[in-house]
């Protein structure tokens, strides 16, 4: 057997594990690789025999394990959940003290706190990293969200820095232009440590959430100019190309005005409207509005962004009720239409501020919950760059932490307050139109409703937690009185009615 020589191995070659493992070794790192099934790895490395670190491919977990230098750094790319288990399980008797288990999976934070807790019993290190960027990111240059033990990530730090997206840091753009074989140079790398155990999935999640909420408002924005102005996708097309080049400038604003533009090959119709209208999903929103309820913490639009995914997955249901259930009758729109869509460039960007405060004060409160320390303002700045919500919006986020460490939610910050102003008038115009036109806008309803419930000092549910009180007993705190203290009314029993025998 020859002397260990591989920096770090990864198990899983499916296309995210492969498109890493290539990210890797064009960086200068030898990288070890193995796959269940075994002809999968042949393939690969065969097809890549000329990567400047080198792949090493292993027909056996035994041999891919001796093959790699001691801390051994091994990369879990396999599907989340029992997949990810059985894979740790074959590895651990393989390995030795303080090697280290990278679960590069969309994992549940929870899982990763358990995972980490077992294998510290054994004397191995764990980091559960969150992988953002899809396919592109992953080969040449992903957002990454490593947490778990903080020597172990001093160990796999120059791999992470050297592989993650960079970006420019006087003007927080993206810096373009890798390819294989050519690593980037200069810029910061879009990968910070996020915190202890669970930490960087938990990050991960919530980028995920927040993803879902950007995704939908895009199609209310879509859907309003479609419904009530009747603009075709091409001119849509141009109309997102032209916000990309303002305070909306993002990833997801630039693809959907390729998407728009696109001409299905096959019928030679806007690519859009060939494409059903039922949505995917993983399961990672849902974790975040789950936990945000479980926290008692407000996300109302990433919910709303999840339950929009649910009804469209109804289609069939759907088109029966859209016979039978019936909208208002309102003439077509008559008013200004570059007026309007600038309405909806506004309302697109201040649900948008809304919903990156939820997600962001839900990081708050879990902090507090699981005894993390999470820096917001340097979570904003590795999103900057190979993640799915990249966006110039993200570098104000950056700077309103650096002025409030303590911020305790972007709608106090001075940058946003006056965004907000700025846009509120049309926001309302929006909502209202939509609702006027039957034309469903659940993220930007939600997220105004959020605003608008953020902003008031005293809210109606006063009389709930007297409702609570009457029939349950719940007890109330009262306004005149040092808070803290509970109170309850002996209610009378209301009047029922007498039962015949």
């Amino acid at each position: 057997m020859s002397e260990p020589n591989s920096e770090i191995g990864l198990i899983g070659l499916a296309v995210m594990g492969q498109n890493l493992a290539l990210n890797i070794a064009d960086h200068g790192f030898k990288i070890s690789v193995f796959n269940r099934t075994t002809s999968k790895m042949q393939d690969f490395v065969k097809n890549h025999p000329d990567t400047p670190g080198g792949l090493v491919g292993f027909e056996t977990l035994n041999a891919f394990v001796l093959s790699l230098k001691k801390p051994r750094k091994i990369i879990i790319l396999v599907q989340a959940g029992w997949a990810t288990d059985k894979v740790i399980e074959s590895l651990v008797p393989l390995l030795e003290k303080e090697d280290i288990i990278i679960d590069g999976g969309n994992a549940k934070w929870d899982d990763t706190i358990r995972r980490e807790k077992e294998l510290n019993h054994l004397n191995l290190r764990f980091i559960g990293s969150g992988v953002s960027g899809g396919e592109e990111g992953a080969r040449f240059g992903p957002s990454l969200m490593p947490g778990g033990n903080p020597e172990a990530w001093l160990e796999l730090k120059p791999i992470w820095e050297a592989i993650a997206a960079k970006v420019n840091p006087q003007t927080g753009k993206p810096i373009e232009g890798a390819t294989p074989g050519k690593p980037v140079e200069g810029g910061f790398s879009c990968t910070t440590y996020i915190g202890p155990n669970g930490a960087g999935h938990y990050v991960k999640m919530v980028h995920n959430g927040i993803e879902y909420g950007d995704m939908q408002m895009i199609c209310e924005a879509y859907d309003l100019m479609r419904n009530i102005l009747g603009l075709n996708p091409g001119e849509m097309g141009d109309i997102f190309s032209e916000w990309n080049k303002g305070e909306l400038d993002s990833f997801l604003i630039d693809i959907t005005a390729d998407i728009l533009k696109q001409t299905d090959p096959i019928t030679g119709k806007p690519f859009v409207d060939v494409v059903l209208d039922s949505a995917g999903q993983k399961g990672t929103g849902k974790w975040t509005s789950v936990n945000a309820l479980d926290m008692g913490t407000p996300a109302p639009t990433v919910a709303e962004a999840v339950f929009a995914r649910c009804l469209s997955a109804v289609k069939e249901e759907r088109v029966a009720a859209s016979l039978i259930c019936k909208g208002p009758k309102i003439p077509s729109f008559s008013g200004d239409s570059d007026d309007l869509i600038e309405a909806i460039r506004q309302a697109l960007y201040a649900s948008k501020i809304c919903s990156y405060a939820q997600g962001f004060q839900l990081m708050r409160e879990a902090q507090k919950e699981y005894s993390w320390s999470l820096d917001f303002g340097a979570i904003a700045q590795i999103f900057r760059g190979g993640c799915i919500i990249r966006a110039a919006f993200l570098q104000k986020i950056t700077e309103a932490y650096v002025r409030e460490p303590e911020l305790a939610n972007l709608l106090l910050d001075p940058y946003f307050k006056n965004a907000i102003d700025m846009c509120q008038k049309g926001w309302r115009k929006v909502v209202s139109l939509a609702a006027e036109h039957g034309v469903s806008t659940p993220t930007f309803s939600s997220a105004l409703s959020y605003y608008d419930g953020y902003r008031t000092a005293r809210l109606p549910q006063n009389l709930l937690q007297a409702q609570r009180d009457y029939f349950g007993a719940h007890s109330y705190e009262r306004t005149d009185e040092v808070r803290g203290n509970f109170y309850h009314i002996d209610w009378p029993l209301p009047e029922r009615p007498q039962t015949r025998v």
